[in-house]
């Protein structure tokens, strides 16, 4: 058995001998490149480094408001100081305080003109009534006997042959289904519209180009009326419409410096008795509480009560 078993021993075929794993060669580092990567490396974080701090910075100037720096307080003048030399000059003869009686009023309300056109000589009145009020709202019209000095240019809005009978009557513009064709085009080449109750309704999509203009007629203004002769031949002899406005103030051009005091004072007059008749009955109080007069670019001048 002992010899068998030799036997298959040496039958074996020899082993070949193993040869160890070679291990994979590290590289060698060269000790100068690992000091450069390393200097690199510092410079990089650095550099970062200093760009957070620099966005940082900046993100907090931004939030926070620049200060402006405080520069020389402006010189305060007052409204007389503000205005030219020859208004300077004319404003002089005006006394400070003193109400005047109406013929010396307008009398200096021509001399203190200081513009070298024909201005329009103008009266303010500060009146006791409450406009948010429909029978507190005054609008009225009311002839000039004297005229207002102005060329009046009247369109007249009608059936075409009365549109004829306002052309002859002095109207500048008469015309039929033609005129909404000029309102299309917004051709305004009047100062007062005037047209018939029947033809209102088609105005009514031009409220928007014709209200804020003071165009649009009115039957309290005279302007929306069957009688269209008479009311072109009103327009254009001085008849103006006047309405108190949200201060409750009447403003009202009632003439030339030309036209001198007589003819001036005629207006105002023929004004005052027009305001005192559209004196509401529920006011309660003083109906009219100041009265001012001036040129277009002139001073103003207080005037007494002329309404009583």
């Amino acid at each position: 058995m002992a010899k068998e078993a030799k036997k298959d021993l040496d039958a074996t075929e020899p082993v070949e001998a193993v040869e160890p794993t070679a291990v994979a060669a590290q590289p060698v580092v060269d000790e100068e490149s690992f000091a450069k990567a390393g200097k690199k490396s510092k410079k990089h974080t650095e550099e970062v480094k200093a760009e957070e701090e620099r966005q940082a910075r900046k993100a907090d100037a931004a939030a926070q408001p620049e200060e402006k720096k405080a520069g020389p307080r402006p010189i305060a003048r007052t409204r007389l100081e503000r205005r030219g030399k020859a208004y300077k000059a004319v404003a002089k003869k005006v006394e400070a305080g003193k109400v005047y009686s109406l013929k010396d009023a307008v009398e200096l309300a021509i001399a203190t003109n200081p513009a070298k056109f024909d201005a329009t000589v103008e009266m303010h009145f500060r009146l006791g009534v409450d406009p948010r009020q429909a029978d507190q709202n005054i609008r009225a019209t009311v002839s000039l006997p004297a005229g207002t000095g102005k060329t009046v240019r009247v369109a007249v809005f009608a059936p075409l042959d009365i549109a004829k009978q306002a052309k002859a009557a002095g109207a500048d513009i008469a015309e039929d289904e033609e005129f909404t064709k000029r309102l299309e085009k917004e051709q305004l080449d009047f100062d007062i519209l005037i047209s018939t109750p029947q033809y209102m309704p088609k105005l009514g999509k031009f409220a928007r180009l014709l209200g804020p203009k003071g165009l649009m007629p009115n039957p309290k203004a005279g302007t929306v009326t069957n009688d269209i002769e008479k009311a072109v031949k009103e327009a254009k002899a001085g008849k103006i419409e006047y309405r108190v406005d949200k201060q409750a103030i009447v403003h009202v051009g009632l003439g030339k410096v030309s036209f001198g005091t007589d003819k001036l004072l005629e207006n105002v007059n023929a004004f005052v008795e027009s305001l005192k008749s559209q004196k509401p009955a529920s006011i309660k109080g003083q109906y009219v509480k100041s009265v001012y007069i001036s040129t277009t670019m002139g001073p103003s001048i207080a005037v007494e009560n002329i309404y009583g």
